[in-house]
């Protein structure tokens, strides 16, 4: 019988790999004209997000290390961003299918890697810099499918060719994001102690979560009959909205229950950074 956490990570490194693919065949096909289009992201253009992803799978395929003189800037808040500006600025004037070629090359050394000697250990410290902010290897192969799927999505707006919000990056994201929901609601949202809230995305389990008596968010297993909020949307507009890209996609949802902690958690879903 195959040990639940090893089959846990090996459908990561599968939906991770998934993403990588369709993010690789997108950026391949983008025209020339439209790298300098701005995305959903503050301070970052298609040519950046595509960077982005290059740099990220280059520190973990085996690239050599990259260092660039950050400047300030309004888009960047804190030491991460300082760290993630440092791929978009080293290929600033890099050729696209240059920057395409790298996430296919060390995305696959990467890809052969995790085949050839699979994570067992869900507890051991990530490699590299992963390790040093604190991530174990569930946390990184959890969030490498989900970063690589929303910037699939962050090009896509921004070119103007939606999509692929059915696959398995897309899915995993929502799914992950939907464990978010506790902490919106009882730390960011302040909900009093027994407010309930209920999410429903289209094609995913309805998530609920209740604060308890110490004001923290916690799953509960089963939906309540009358939620305090009850919010209903498709998978985009919650992608959206937890990924903290457009706030205006609230517009979208379905409020049902207290319009006022509605409108406060709505406010307070996007965790991303």
């Amino acid at each position: 019988m195959s040990d639940p956490a090893e089959t846990e990570l090996r459908a990561y490194v599968e939906v991770w790999w998934h993403s990588v693919c369709d993010f690789v065949d997108l950026a391949a096909t983008i025209p020339a004209e439209q790298w300098s289009t701005p995305t959903d992201l503050p301070g970052w253009d298609v040519r950046a997000v595509v960077s982005h992803v290059a740099h990220l799978e280059g520190i973990l395929g085996g690239a050599p290390r990259e260092d660039a003189e950050v400047p300030d800037a309004p888009h960047i808040v804190n030491a991460m961003g300082r760290f993630t500006e440092i791929g978009v600025i080293t290929r600033r004037e890099a050729d696209p299918a240059a920057i395409v070629a790298e996430i296919r090359r060390y995305g696959a050394a990467r890809h052969d890697a995790l085949l050839a000697d699979p994570p067992t250990d869900p507890d051991a410290p990530a490699p590299g810099i992963f390790g040093a902010i604190g991530w174990n290897t569930r946390t990184l192969l959890r969030n490498r499918p989900l970063d690589v799927a929303m910037h699939e999505q962050d090009v896509r707006r921004a070119i103007g060719r939606p999509g692929n919000l059915d696959s398995p990056g897309a899915r995993h994201s929502a799914d992950y994001l939907l464990g978010s929901l506790g902490y919106v609601l009882g730390k960011r949202a302040k909900a009093e102690a027994g407010s309930t809230l209920v999410v429903e995305v289209a094609d995913h389990r309805p998530a609920a979560v209740t604060v308890d008596d110490s004001g923290r968010g916690v799953a509960l297993a089963e939906p309540p009959a009358e939620p305090t909020v009850a919010l209903r949307m498709d998978r985009e507009t919650f992608l959206l909205l937890a990924g903290g890209r457009r706030p205006q996609a609230a517009e979208r949802v379905a409020v049902t229950g207290d319009a006022d902690l509605a409108a406060r958690v709505l406010a307070a879903m996007g965790v991303m950074v």
